[in-house]
């Protein structure tokens, strides 16, 4: 039997995984064919590639021999899938966008309605998740985030330049930044303390209560207008928000960079070349 490459894609997923339900979901497959094509494999190379266990599946010696293999096969295939659609010169077809939460719904949104209004057929995912999404496994075709991309194979440029705020709630008095004391604030979470708007804040203020946290600025700027205590907010959003107002400083909180990425590979694709002249004039605009 000689293997096929659509039997290493479910060694792949089930490799990454660790099971082959949450492998088959990963390829929009049945477990029952996963697991079929994945004895099909291990009888082709004459070997056990999974050691199976109540826990899921471990990857045997030869397995293991084998994943480096695989990942670069994938690697190819992905590369030819992407040299065949940067030579198309349709503007139609997917493109997989990957954002943080609020830079997704309160920049992105409105700038891709404004896109998909003028090219109907490109359909466009916008995923805004905390993962890093791979863009030369097309995990994302164009990735947003607040630090530049070092990947040799991604193109990456700055988008934009975020300003931060400080916001009360309404009818809250102004803050005046020195101790603190009796003032309480909504921030980030401690995983990310070392942000320069968290640190922004905890030298402005030292002597406030922290009095929630959350990870999510939508949700931050919901605790705010709530009345749980300021928070320091992009603009974008603190502005869009209801219930709460931006304190004009002397020293304001420090804004942040924006980076967009994509795989070089992808850089001839038509409509990404269109979605991306049309973000850059938007966001300039």
């Amino acid at each position: 039997m000689t293997p096929e490459w659509s039997d290493f894609r479910i060694f792949l997923a089930v490799a990454r995984e660790g099971t082959l339900g949450a492998g088959a979901r990963r390829l929009g497959l049945t477990q029952p064919t996963m697991g079929r094509r994945l004895k099909a494999l291990e009888a082709a190379l004459g070997t056990v590639l999974f050691q199976r266990t109540s826990d899921g599946f471990v990857l045997t010696d030869e397995g293991r021999l084998l994943l480096p293999h695989a990942e670069r096969m994938e690697e190819e295939a992905i590369a030819v899938e992407r040299g065949l659609a940067g030579s198309r010169n349709e503007l139609d077809g997917l493109i997989r966008i990957s954002s943080s939460d609020w830079f997704g719904v309160h920049v992105l949104s409105p700038l891709l309605a404004g896109f998909s209004r003028r090219h109907p057929k490109v359909v466009i995912e916008l995923l805004t998740d905390s993962r890093l999404l791979n863009l030369s496994r097309r995990e994302a075709d164009l990735v947003f985030r607040i630090r530049p991309f070092t990947e040799v194979d991604v193109i990456s440029r700055k988008f934009t330049h975020v300003e931060y705020g400080l916001y009360v709630p309404e009818g809250f008095p102004d803050p005046v930044i020195g101790d603190g004391a009796g003032l309480s604030v909504v921030t980030m979470d401690e995983a990310f303390g070392s942000m320069p708007d968290v640190a922004w804040l905890r030298e402005s203020f030292p002597g406030a209560f922290v009095a929630m946290r959350s990870n999510n600025r939508d949700v931050q700027a919901r605790l705010c207008a709530g009345g749980a205590g300021m928070a320091v907010l992009p603009v974008p959003l603190g502005n869009k928000t209801s219930g709460i107002r931006r304190v004009e400083l002397h020293a304001p909180p420090p804004g942040r960079d924006t980076w967009l990425g994509y795989h070089r590979d992808m850089r001839r694709l038509p409509r990404l070349r269109a979605l991306l002249d049309f973000l850059i004039a938007a966001i300039r605009s």
